[in-house]
């Protein structure tokens, strides 16, 4: 036969029963906020750095893309330097006028010898180079950022889908930028 219970120990069952109920209640609150943290945490990484690429890449893209009362010409570029090169400018849009000489950028897409299409920057002697290897140049950044942002919206986010679009499309215009150059 089992003894009965006194009757003073039913009430504190329910109690420490309720007690852990309340507990694992605000544990699931906790967790629950914590995850929310997180995740807003990483969003907004995530967002930092799609925006920091877009205001890298649009310096140049703006002067490439919308050339609409830019000055528009080539430039036979003649000397370069550590960081610049430099050549003669002549003209292709009307109201453009020659310069013995104008500043373009020195990368690995810019040789001495070579002719390329260019916008000038307003009031100033520089340019960047235009047309469809001018346009994809000046979005390399964002490209960089894309590929950057993919890993954080996968790993932080937890969205692998939404990742490997991101690293997709950066993968896309760095591949794009190399062709063409």
């Amino acid at each position: 036969m089992i003894p009965a219970m006194p009757a003073t120990a039913a009430p504190s069952r329910r109690r420490s029963r309720q007690g852990a109920s309340r507990r694992g209640s605000s544990r699931r609150t906790s967790v629950t906020a914590l995850r929310f943290g997180r995740l807003a945490a990483m969003g907004v990484v995530a967002l930092l750095i799609l925006i920091a690429g877009v205001w890298g890449s649009w310096g140049t893209a703006q002067h490439v893309m919308l050339t609409k009362g830019h000055e528009q010409g080539t430039i036979k570029v003649t000397r370069c330097g550590a960081d610049a090169c430099t050549g003669p400018y002549t003209p292709l849009s009307a109201g453009s006028t020659a310069r013995a000489r104008v500043v373009i950028e020195k990368t690995v897409a810019v040789r001495a010898g070579q002719t390329y299409t260019v916008v000038v920057k307003p009031d100033s002697d520089e340019v960047v180079r235009s047309g469809p290897a001018g346009v994809l140049y000046s979005w390399v950044p964002m490209g960089g950022a894309l590929l950057l942002a993919s890993v954080v919206v996968a790993g932080g986010l937890g969205r692998t889908r939404v990742g490997w679009v991101l690293a997709g499309s950066g993968v896309a215009l760095l591949t794009a930028v190399f062709v063409t150059i």
